[in-house]
């Protein structure tokens, strides 16, 4: 274990503009212990071991000390093993990321968060309203204000999934007529945007939280202000400065037999079914339209540098891409409470954290081992990513297991509460 000094960072501005703190500098030992990451250890064993988890990687890091678990392979019933640079299909895991970049564009005063977004996005102006959720396409009133940079990052701005059984109302109808329920559409960017904004929204903007869509606007987004595209952007202003070298929107052909095979669990009979092949898949090749909501590949070394890097105030390795009161700002609970009526109403996966900052969970409460002030998010393709201030700990879980059993989520879960008993 290592030794390090952390303050409670609880405090007042001074008359000089200086920092004072309130509180008591803890010196005890910010390391992982032996004991606990061997009971790690053991409950990442046994879905493997049973095959329910084909393989994964998992990372716990904690002041100066970085435990890495890989098992399993890359495919179900054996074959490559999983490696440490095994790469990964982070689905919503994204997200944080694309709040991330974002902010940089707000820190260069060429986005502000409560400016409309009409002039780069003009396919979202003008908006109508449904007059409820459940209403025909045509039965509409006029918004009562216009879209802002603050509403696609807290997923306020209107739209989103409709945590509904599919094709419950008329609006899902729309959004899969319109290719828009689909993680990998077949159109660029701007004829997504198109079909987008022949829909109405489904709530005014910013009264409540819809989980996603918000996201993948956010990457169209930052695109047309920084005229080039998203990835392109995101490569030399947050990947390239923290190392994150094997992140993307696909996986290069020297790079495919890092990527395992894909699962999701046939609904009849449970059983593990392939839902993405690795060479020849969806991620074998650059996607006509790179989402911002699930899009991204990754290594669970460079999710902890970016997670380290937001730990620590917005710089990693002497690198700073962030401020740290851009970082305070996202990874905190930016929600009222009638925004998050429906999100935490349905269901332990979107309402057990409590909050919501800008593309992140933020934890509100003390519900089980994390503490309040831990933010990340999870992928529904079998990943999870959270840092958490007041034990300076990072954890990523990643598996090719989708979490639409309980297998994966039991997982996760249990992977979180050893990287806290692990946690000295």
């Amino acid at each position: 274990m290592t030794q390090s000094t952390t303050w409670d960072m609880h405090g007042t501005w001074d008359a000089k503009g200086g920092w004072t703190t309130r509180g008591r500098c803890d010196t005890a030992p910010r390391g992982l212990s032996p004991a606990g990451l061997a009971r790690m250890r053991d409950a990442l064993a046994r879905p493997v071991e049973s095959g329910a988890v084909p393989g994964l990687v998992a990372l716990v890091s904690r002041g100066g000390d970085t435990h890495v678990e890989v098992m399993g392979t890359l495919r179900a019933g054996g074959g490559e093993p999983m490696r440490r640079d095994t790469i990964f299909r982070m689905a919503s895991a994204t997200k944080p990321v694309t709040a991330a970049a974002a902010m940089i564009l707000v820190e260069e005063c060429r986005l502000r968060l409560d400016d409309p977004v009409d002039p780069w996005l003009p396919e979202l102006a003008d908006r109508r309203v449904l007059a409820r959720i459940d209403a025909p396409l045509t039965e509409t009133v006029p918004a009562h204000r216009p879209i802002t940079l603050r509403d696609l990052l807290t997923f306020t701005f209107g739209f989103g999934v409709v945590l509904a059984a599919p094709d419950t109302y008329p609006i899902q109808v729309a959004i899969r007529e319109r290719g828009l329920d689909t993680t990998s559409p077949a159109f660029g960017p701007d004829e997504w945007m198109r079909r987008l904004g022949e829909l109405p929204l489904m709530r005014q903007p910013g009264e409540l939280w819809h989980y996603h869509t918000g996201s993948d606007v956010l990457g169209v987004l930052i695109a047309r202000v920084a005229g080039q595209p998203f990835e392109s952007f995101l490569r030399e202003r947050l990947l390239d400065p923290l190392g994150m070298k094997d992140t993307g929107f696909h996986v290069p052909e020297d790079k495919i037999h890092r990527l395992p095979v894909s699962y999701a669990h046939d609904p009849a009979t449970g059983e593990l079914a392939v839902w993405d092949e690795a060479a020849g898949g969806k991620y074998s090749r650059p996607p006509a339209f790179a989402a911002g909501g699930d899009g991204l590949v990754s290594t669970a070394d460079d999710y902890h540098a970016f997670y380290r890097m937001l730990l620590n105030g917005g710089t990693l390795g002497g690198e700073r891409v962030l401020s740290r009161a851009c970082v305070e700002l996202m990874t905190s609970d930016r929600l009222t409470p009638g925004q998050k009526t429906e999100k935490d109403a349905f269901g332990d996966h979107f309402g057990r954290h409590g909050g919501y900052g800008f593309g992140m969970a933020v934890r509100t409460h003390r519900r089980d081992l994390a503490s309040p002030g831990q933010f990340g998010w999870d992928g529904g393709l079998g990943t999870s990513a959270y840092a958490d201030p007041a034990e300076d700990l990072v954890g990523v879980l990643l598996t090719q297991t989708a979490q639409d059993s309980q297998d994966t989520p039991r997982l996760i879960r249990d992977f979180w509460t050893t990287a806290y008993q692990a946690a000295t």
